[in-house]
């Protein structure tokens, strides 16, 4: 899973940004530029500081607080730029035992398209993650992923399913969820959702036969497991391959616990661990 602090998730420090330049508000950005032993973000980090609102996060605490406040004295006082280095140490408050240095910038246009430049190229990078089916637990995950750096797809034949899918950042499909599997991109994620079971072995079969996923989740139980792998393995399908299929999905993190809550909501945070668990590395 890409790191990159420009991939903000639900509103974009880019689309902040251009509402308060349009407004014409004064802002600055401030970035981790420098992240030395320690720390409690990455080097790359950034959020924006207004007079009265700070939007994105570089870690939180006495770093945080103090780049905000020189940040608005940078602001006030009509400043270009500065830098402000700190040890995280007990002399800030603090016990990471890093240390920083914060890059902060009066924005402007420049600031923005490099922003928005920024945040494009890592979104681009970000994994795939295809969800088939816009069912309860389908419409529960699109919603559990959408403020995380995952690009998320959900692909469904019924249109009045897919219209009740909720974020603001998931791709809404109506199609066919075999076709969308036949064809998706190596390396992606795949959850199986649907509504029907024969649908949800074609869609199996049909990546198991590639072998080029990342992840392949089957919504259900032991049972059906040991249902699909035995069919699979009459079509010839490789064994290899079929122990990389994850059914029940979501049990990774917790044990044998989440079968016996069965609530969307919980399946989806589990399924949404375990992707990231997937990916982090």
């Amino acid at each position: 899973m890409s790191r990159d602090p420009a991939e903000v998730p639900s509103e974009a420090l880019s689309d902040v940004l251009a509402a308060a330049l349009a407004a014409g508000a004064p802002v600055a950005l401030v970035t981790l530029s420098e992240a030395r032993g320690s720390t409690p973000r990455e080097a790359g980090t950034a959020m924006l500081v207004m007079p009265e609102r700070v939007a994105g996060t570089i870690g939180g605490g006495t770093c945080e607080w103090a780049g905000i406040a020189r940040a608005r004295e940078l602001l006030a006082a009509g400043e270009a730029e500065a830098t402000l280095r700190m040890p995280l140490g007990p002399e800030t408050g603090q016990c990471c035992g890093g240390h920083v240095t914060l890059a902060i910038h009066r924005a402007d246009a420049g600031t923005l398209a490099a922003l928005r430049a920024r945040e494009a190229e890592s979104a681009a990078r970000a994994p795939l993650v295809m969800i088939y089916g816009a069912g309860h637990v389908g419409r529960a995950l699109a919603g559990a992923l959408d403020p995380l750096p995952f690009r998320t797809r959900i692909v469904d034949d019924r249109p009045e399913e897919i219209a009740r899918v909720p974020g603001t950042r998931v791709a809404r499909v109506v199609g066919s969820p075999r076709t969308a599997a036949e064809t998706a991109p190596p390396g992606a994620a795949h959850v199986v959702l649907t509504h029907s079971h024969a649908l949800d072995s074609l869609i199996c079969a049909a990546l198991l036969e590639g072998g080029t996923f990342a992840y392949l989740g089957l919504i259900g139980s032991a049972t059906k497991r040991a249902t699909f792998l035995s069919a699979f393995r009459e079509m010839g399908l490789d064994e290899a391959a079929l122990d990389r299929l994850v059914c029940p999905i979501g049990g990774r993190q917790i044990g044998d616990r989440q079968l016996r809550d069965k609530r969307p909501a919980i399946i989806a945070a589990l399924v949404t661990a375990e992707l990231i668990g997937v990916f982090a590395g």
